[in-house]
């Protein structure tokens, strides 16, 4: 059998361990596995580099993804499209693995539907917002990274009696923001899910100053909304998906607290320091467990399949299933960080 694989869209730590497990297993049943650069653009220039057992057995404490990336959409231009096809008949493929996000896997499933193109998908996003799959990987990395990262702040926060608004990844969901503030003991969480109340966080604020604490942390989502407000941007451009470039409202909100409160506030964006960095214990092994079911499914020709975590288990779900349909934070997380928020 000789597969191909690409890593789409934004990086995330365990992408390597993805590729790692799906070589191996690939091999272990006397196959070949074959990397397309920087995600579907290489799928249209026909560029990859072979992939072994002993050249990926030392990626797995990477961050990033050793094959590049790119937010390149084919179904843009559909002779594009075709050259994809052409590249999977010009390298002799059996299957192709595509690992990302709910763009990229949108592709995988269109081509699966519209060409019989024999794929597979494997579910990645730090934003933990792919339906059909418990938890993606990369996610746990990044909490980790943004607790780590308010930590820091919290003792500058402390030290200069100030309030930290800390601007966090998440444009339609608040996984990043709920977990991460629960984890960092916030004292406000603004995400997507939830119109912004900003009247109710500066007496909040207010409330805990006079009780005694004299800091404050707010985290929020990038794709968080004020009342009666749309999404803040940095700019008019959008990517290839028509994605808006989010950015800005931890700065509005910072400005909107210090007005009311009176309190000195500072923003911080941790942007796309959340995507770096070598990938926890935990994203090693799922992602190493999802690349070797990928591995499994090409073997048995099982195609149009994303695999998923569900509870403790590695299952095949409907690719069409898996994508168009974003998950978002589920209200009992909020409900449960609600105790520390009153």
């Amino acid at each position: 059998m000789r597969v191909a694989c690409l890593t789409g869209g934004g990086d995330c730590p365990g992408l390597n361990a993805v590729i790692r497990g799906l070589v191996r297993t690939i091999a272990n049943h006397g196959g070949e596995t074959l990397g397309l650069l920087e995600g579907w653009r290489g799928a249209i220039q026909g560029n990859y580099i072979k992939l072994d057992p002993m050249a990926t057995d030392e990626i797995l404490p990477q961050g990033g993804t050793i094959l590049g990336s790119s937010r390149t959409n084919p179904y843009k231009n559909e002779s594009q499209v075709k050259q994809i096809v052409e590249t999977f008949h010009n390298l002799k493929l059996d299957a192709l693995v595509a690992i990302g996000g709910d763009d990229t896997l949108g592709v995988a499933s269109k081509l699966y539907n519209d060409y019989k193109l024999p794929t597979i998908g494997c579910p990645k996003t730090i934003d933990n917002d792919l339906s059909s799959t418990d938890f993606t990987f990369g996610f746990d990395t990044c909490l980790n990274t943004v607790m780590d990262a308010v930590d820091k702040l919290r003792t500058t926060a402390e030290s200069h009696r100030r309030v930290m608004v800390v601007e966090v990844m998440g444009r339609h969901a608040g996984w990043i923001t709920c977990f991460s503030g629960i984890a960092c003991s916030a004292d406000a969480i603004l995400i997507p899910e939830q119109e912004c109340d900003l009247d109710a966080v500066c007496e909040l604020l207010k409330k805990r100053r006079a009780a005694g604490k004299k800091y404050g942390m707010v985290l929020v989502s990038e794709g968080a909304k004020l009342k009666g407000q749309d999404f803040i941007t940095k700019d008019a451009e959008v990517d290839d998906f028509g994605h808006i470039k989010l950015g800005g409202i931890g700065t509005r909100v910072a400005k909107i607290i210090e007005k009311q409160t009176g309190i000195e506030t500072r923003d911080v964006t941790l942007g796309h320091l959340q995507r770096g960095g070598s990938p926890s214990a935990y994203d090693r092994v799922l992602g190493t467990r999802l690349g070797i079911h990928a591995g499994r499914l090409a073997i048995k020709k099982d195609f149009g399949k994303m695999v998923a975590l569900r509870g403790l288990h590695i299952v095949a779900v409907p690719l069409a299933e898996a994508v168009g349909t974003m998950r978002t934070l589920y209200p009992e997380f909020m409900d449960e960080a609600g105790e520390f928020l009153k």
